[in-house]
C-alpha cells in the first residue's frame, strides 16, 4: 500500500518508520529541505529524531504533490496549527477514490478552537474517510518497537477498523474507538496539564502535588470533554488517563520538560530557545481557556498554566490561586 505521512517531526517520523518497516511503499513529506536531505542521504532525521536509523526503504519528499500522488492512505502529522494550511496542500493532490486521512496531530487549531478532525472535514474532498489516531506513545520508544497501545477513532466503525489495520503490527496494537472528540480533546488538553506537571517539578514539589494535578487535570479535561459531546469513559481510556498519564510523568515528553524550566523560573522565550521540535500544550493552553468559555466550563488548571506562559504569573502563585479557590464537591 502507497502510504504519505504528511509532517516531518518526531512523530510523523516515527509513524512513517513503522509503516515502511511492515512493508508498506511509504513517503515523509517535510517542508524542511535538512529533513528530505538527512532521510534520503543518511536514512535518519537528524532534526527532530536524531539518532534513530529509519527503514532503508523510507524516502522523503518535499514536493506535495509528489508525496501524495496515488496514496491510498495519507497521515496527517504537522502540528495542530498548520494543519490548515498543510492539508489544504495535500488535499489538491487527492485521487480518486479518496485516500483514508488518518489525523495524528495532537493540538487545537488557534484560530477557529476546532479539533483537526474539524479542520480535515473542512479542506478534504467531500466524502474522504477520516479517523484520528491518540494515545500514550512516545516517539522514541515506537521507534524502538516497545510494546505500545493507542486508539484510532471515526464516526464510522469500520473506518476506524481500517486505520486500525493500518497501523497494527506486533508491537504496536491499536484499539478502535467511535468517539472522535473525546479522543481528539484528550490528546491535546493532556498537553496542558503535563505543563503544569512540569512547573511543579521545576519548582520541587512532590508526588502528593502532582497525584492531586493530574486526577484534577483530567477531571476538568473530561468535563469540557462531556459538554462538547464526548462520552466519560474516553477520558478513563488509552486516548484519556492514558496519554495525560505518559505526558505528565514521562522523562520524553516536551511539555513535562518546558513546564519544568518555567518552573525553574525561566521565561517561555528562554525555555522555548533552540527547541526545533513544537510544544503542543503552549498554543492549547490558551485555546482551551477560550473553548471553555465558549461553552461555560471552568478550566482552572489550564487557565493558570496560560496565566504563567502568557501573563508572566509567578508559578507558586498560580499554585497558590488554585489551592486557594473556593471549597466545592469532587465531582464538580
Amino acid at each position: 500500500m502507497k502510504v504519505a505521512v504528511i509532517g516531518g517531526g518526531a512523530w510523523g517520523t516515527a509513524l512513517a518508520d513503522l509503516l515502511a518497516r511492515k512493508g508498506e511503499q511509504v513517503t515523509l513529506w517535510a517542508r524542511e529541505s535538512e529533513v528530505v536531505e538527512s532521510v534520503n542521504r543518511h536514512h535518519v532525521n537528524e532534526v527532530f529524531l536524531p539518532g534513530a536509523i529509519l527503514a532503508p526503504s523510507l524516502r522523503a519528499d518535499s514536493d506535495m504533490a509528489a508525496a501524495v500522488r496515488g496514496a491510498e492512505t495519507v497521515v496527517s502529522a504537522a502540528p495542530s496549527h498548520v494543519v490548515r494550511p498543510v492539508m489544504s496542500e495535500a488535499a489538491k493532490a487527492f485521487a480518486s477514490p479518496r485516500p483514508l486521512v488518518v489525523s495524528a496531530s495532537k493540538g487545537l487549531d488557534p484560530d477557529r478552537l476546532e479539533r483537526p478532525s474539524c479542520v480535515l472535514a473542512e479542506v478534504l474532498p467531500g466524502g474522504t474517510p477520516v479517523a484520528v489516531l491518540s494515545g500514550p506513545s512516545f516517539a522514541w520508544e515506537v521507534f524502538q518497537h516497545q510494546p505500545t497501545a493507542v486508539v484510532a477513532a471515526a464516526d464510522d466503525h469500520s473506518v476506524a477498523q481500517r486505520a486500525q489495520r493500518v497501523f497494527s503490527t506486533s508491537y504496536f496494537r491499536v484499539y478502535s474507538h467511535t468517539d472522535v472528540v473525546g479522543v481528539e480533546l484528550a490528546g491535546a488538553l493532556k498537553n496542558v496539564i503535563a505543563l503544569a506537571a512540569g512547573i511543579l517539578e521545576g519548582l520541587g514539589l512532590g508526588f502528593n502535588t502532582r497525584a492531586a494535578l493530574i486526577t484534577r487535570g483530567l477531571a476538568e479535561i473530561t468535563r469540557l470533554g462531556v459538554a462538547l459531546g464526548a462520552q466519560p469513559m474516553t477520558f478513563a481510556g488509552l486516548a484519556g488517563m492514558g496519554d495525560l498519564i505518559l505526558t505528565a510523568t514521562g522523562a520524553l515528553s516536551r511539555n513535562r520538560m518546558l513546564g519544568v524550566a518555567l518552573g525553574e523560573g525561566k521565561t517561555l522565550t528562554q525555555a522555548l530557545a533552540g527547541k526545533a521540535a513544537v510544544v503542543e500544550g503552549v498554543n492549547t493552553a490558551r485555546t482551551a481557556v477560550a473553548l471553555g468559555e465558549r461553552h461555560g466550563i471552568e478550566l482552572p488548571i489550564a487557565r493558570e498554566v496560560a496565566n504563567v506562559l502568557f501573563q508572566n504569573k509567578p508559578p507558586r502563585q498560580a499554585i497558590s490561586d488554585l489551592m486557594e479557590r473556593e471549597l466545592k464537591a469532587e465531582s464538580r
